[in-house]
């Protein structure tokens, strides 16, 4: 059952008479990503912030913004818009605008952003979701408010509480607001894609990190037809300048053997190819370096029809499919991610499925012991510890 307190007050006295009936109670906000990653006890209550979705503050010439969790991100990147500003984070897969007036949007809350903690194409240049936390506000189990940072870039009074709560998936705490440093919107962009042999893809992948060019993204693609291509995004404060680059991008890309295909964009969060009801959904997180050798692996060949956006600066993105792949070819594909020295998460699977959605760490026992302090009773997204695998027993 899904509660929605109207007021702060409201929720706090909620989340108090919970913690003496050892309710087990999930986070939430639009509840559009409830079904991602391990399976929740169906017995849970969800207690929704959609109500507490108001902007407490923002200091337009600060370049900062406070917001209660509950805001959509649509509208937050609207609002800022509204004054030529921007949250440079990627849309969550699945929640790319697919109107203007943005009603059938399904990019979820700013709270809810910040809970999985996923960063995409944009964390080359502007580094992920966690890094864009100045302040951060949240209520514990028993009911008991907290605060982190503030509302200014340069406080650093403090625990960092702001990067433990970011991707922990509400197992520790309820967001309650959010205090993010924003930027200015450069007014000119535009794309570049890159066609040819995978080889020289990754060689030119490798000068581009090491030249003073500054794309906002560089994206391993792949539309689900097996042909793999870099995809850039540029932005700049004028036309020229944007022109500029693309010049010497496509300079670069020539010494490398490579097709170069100019394309029309209009903003960095335009999305290239859009994710609708996948039957599987996998986060892939390596080094940078290493993820030519993935997709060249035959553990990736064998996934026939999958669409991939991987940052190719970064080290992460996505893969996904409208039909289920076998078990036994998303294992390889974790083994060989795992090779490599990264990790592979299940987001998406279908109910026939039971993939393990994350493996245990190394870091297990500290997960654990910071769980036990922050939510005594067990009762936050239960089964839902990141870097922790619930199917796994202690010895």
């Amino acid at each position: 059952m899904t509660h929605t307190p109207a007021t702060r007050a409201e929720l706090i006295t909620l989340v108090r008479q919970w913690h003496q009936d050892s309710t087990p109670w999930i986070p939430s906000g639009q509840g559009t990503r409830l079904d991602w990653g391990p399976a929740l006890d169906p017995g849970h209550a969800v207690l929704s912030c959609r109500s507490l979705n108001q902007v407490i503050d923002h200091a337009v010439d600060d370049l900062t913004i406070t917001v209660e969790a509950g805001l959509p991100l649509e509208d937050l990147q609207r609002l800022l818009a509204a004054q030529h500003q921007w949250l440079p984070v990627d849309w969550p897969r699945g929640g790319e605008p697919t109107t203007t007036d943005g009603s059938a949007s399904r990019a979820g809350t700013i709270g809810g952003l910040v809970a999985r903690g996923l960063s995409g194409g944009l964390r080359q240049r502007h580094l992920g979701i966690r890094d864009q936390i100045i302040g951060i506000g949240l209520l514990r189990s028993d009911g008991t408010a907290a605060k982190a940072g503030g509302r200014v870039v340069k406080n650093v009074a403090g625990y960092d509480l702001m990067r433990l709560l970011c991707g922990s998936w509400g197992s520790l705490a309820l967001i309650t607001d959010i205090t993010l440093r924003v930027q200015p919107i450069r007014p000119a962009h535009a794309a570049l894609l890159l066609s040819g042999d995978l080889s020289h893809l990754e060689s030119f992948r490798a000068a581009l990190l090491l030249s003073t060019l500054t794309p906002e993204r560089c994206d391993w693609s792949n539309p689900g037809d097996g042909a793999w291509a870099l995809r850039l995004v540029l932005s700049s404060v004028s036309d020229q300048a944007v022109r500029d680059q693309l010049n010497r991008l496509q300079s670069l890309a020539a010494e490398h053997d490579l097709q170069a295909e100019s394309r029309p964009c209009s903003t960095p969060l335009e999305v290239a190819m859009a994710c609708q009801k996948p039957a599987q959904l996998l986060r892939l997180v390596l080094p940078a370096a290493s993820m030519h050798q993935l997709i060249a692996s035959e553990a990736m060949a064998s996934l026939k029809g999958w669409s991939w956006e991987l940052a190719a600066g970064a080290g992460c993105g996505d893969g996904w499919c409208s039909s289920a792949a076998p078990t036994f070819q998303i294992e390889a594909l974790r083994r060989q991610v795992e090779s490599l020295g990264g990790q592979l998460m299940v987001l998406v699977q279908t109910r026939d499925q039971p993939l393990v959605a994350w493996r245990d760490t190394p870091a297990r026992p500290v997960i654990e012991a910071v769980k036990r302090q922050f939510d005594p009773l067990q009762q936050l997204s239960r089964g839902r510890l990141p870097g922790v695998d619930q199917h796994q027993t202690r010895a």
